[in-house]
């Protein structure tokens, strides 16, 4: 039998209890002694995969002491198993299991660019399916009334347009007053460009920055945070990080909240004899 045997290193000497922490999605730490930060993207057979805000994605150990979250040494540890219940959509929504993709209605959704399209469908895309609601983009608006006049909307048909910085005395308000049509709605939000309806914190940075005007506003707010002027990479590491409606401002889930409803919904038939 083995003797027990006391640890008789003095208090004072032994390694001070460090707090565990849950390695959740994205979770961002420091990998202590190197100067590597990222979020949590992935966590099984005691490793831990880190990405960070350009992209890079590295596997590292979780040993004991390993990590600094807002500068205290921490431990990570594997999540709890979450108990199982009705699973959700990106947008909240009460998924469908084994739902088919809808055919698709005659009504539409706009959107200016590209990176609203991908942003739209990267949260509402299992609802959209459901529903049978296509969303295209338009490369701007500058042409919209005769975009909406081409498109004919009608009480079967509706159309529904997302617009960037639609605020007073804005030139994106002054061309959506030009369209007055019942079976159309136009909703927006305040931002300059659709980068800033994700959350700071979901990018695990304080605030957007602030771009004088006369520059690009995307390549500023890459020369602001540091990182490669690809303005196409840098959406693409913004988009990995939006997981959910959560990763998104408030104004922007309305908006689109609105126009899926707006198309969707059928138009009130006329009384009889009307």
């Amino acid at each position: 039998m083995r003797e027990y045997s006391p640890d008789l290193t003095p208090q004072w000497k032994r390694p001070k209890a460090v707090p565990e922490v849950a390695a959740d999605p994205d979770l961002v730490v420091e990998v202590a002694g190197t100067d590597f930060c990222g979020a949590v993207v992935a966590c099984e057979a005691g490793t831990v995969t880190l990405e960070d805000r350009f992209g890079k994605r590295r596997v590292f150990p979780m040993e004991p002491r390993g990590f600094l979250l807002d500068g205290e040494v921490v431990t990570l540890v594997r999540p709890a198993r979450r108990p199982s219940g009705p699973r959700l959509t990106a947008s909240g929504s009460l998924a469908v299991p084994g739902a088919r993709a809808r055919v698709a209605r005659a009504g539409r959704i706009y959107v200016e660019g590209r990176h609203d399209a991908e942003l739209v469908e990267r949260v509402w895309g299992d609802d959209l399916r459901i529903e049978g609601v296509v969303v295209e983009y338009l490369e701007g608006i500058d042409d919209l009334p005769a975009i909406v006049a081409d498109f004919a909307p009608a009480p079967d048909a509706r159309l529904g347009v997302l617009v960037d910085h639609l605020v007073p005395g804005s030139k994106e308000s002054r061309i959506a007053a030009s369209v007055t049509s019942p079976d159309v709605l136009i909703v927006g939000h305040p931002y300059v460009d659709v980068w800033q309806a994700v959350k700071p914190s979901a990018l695990g940075i304080p605030a957007w920055p602030v771009i004088p005007p006369g520059q690009d506003w995307k390549t500023g707010i890459c020369r602001a945070l540091g990182w490669p002027e690809n303005t196409g990479a840098a959406w693409q590491h913004i988009l990995s990080r939006v997981t959910s409606y959560r990763d998104l401002e408030p104004t922007l889930l309305g908006s689109v909240e609105h126009l899926i409803d707006h198309v969707t919904t059928p138009a009130a038939s006329s009384p009889a004899g009307a």
